[in-house]
């Protein structure tokens, strides 16, 4: 408990269910890609918050092993991005695919491990919404099937497209091992 309390978890947690009840009444009638895009991004943004201690010097002087706490988690904060996007899938009409959401939460959380460590903790928000704005405006304004391309709009990119999966996969291990080794900046 004093764990979850010392990571700023319960008002991440009040932050998550009040931003998912906006999110979800905006987009009642159409709970497409990007609704669902932005519902993971919000979720992870707003839960990335705690990924740094109150006093990280005394995180690192701890005498237990910090990498699978660190795992469990980006584990968990990930696990609550997937729930809030696809709950409403139990009342909508339109249904993006499990894989999108697993696939767009998977890099986004990857990304939150990535700005924790360059960072810090109370940045991890960051890059993910640096990524999806990016990938956004790319998406939004081309149409381009250029492999560049759909890296770089890789959360937009429809169920099935390779390069999109392998671009969460190498973000999400590259998320999940550089913040369990390494933790997040001082």
């Amino acid at each position: 408990m004093l764990y979850a309390r010392s990571r700023a978890m319960p008002a991440s947690f009040a932050g998550l269910a009040v931003s998912m009840a906006v999110i979800w009444f905006l987009a009642r009638d159409r709970w497409s890609m990007i609704p669902v895009s932005l519902a993971l991004l919000v979720a992870i943004a707003v839960t990335a918050i705690g990924l740094s201690g109150q006093d990280t010097d005394l995180d690192r002087t701890a005498a237990i092993r910090w990498a699978p706490r660190r795992v469990m988690h980006l584990l968990l904060i990930g696990g609550l991005g997937v729930a809030a996007a696809t709950l409403p899938r139990l009342w909508e009409a339109e249904r993006v695919p499990v894989e999108i959401i697993v696939r767009n939460a998977g890099g986004l959380l990857g990304l939150a491990g990535i700005a924790a460590v360059l960072f810090g903790g109370a940045f991890g928000w960051t890059l993910p919404l640096l990524v999806f704005i990016v990938s956004y405006v790319v998406w939004a304004t081309t149409s381009s099937t250029e492999g560049a391309q759909l890296v770089i709009t890789w959360l937009f990119q429809p169920a099935g497209a390779a390069t999109a999966t392998w671009t969460a996969v190498v973000l999400a291990v590259a998320g999940l091992g550089s913040y369990a080794v390494f933790g997040n900046r001082r």
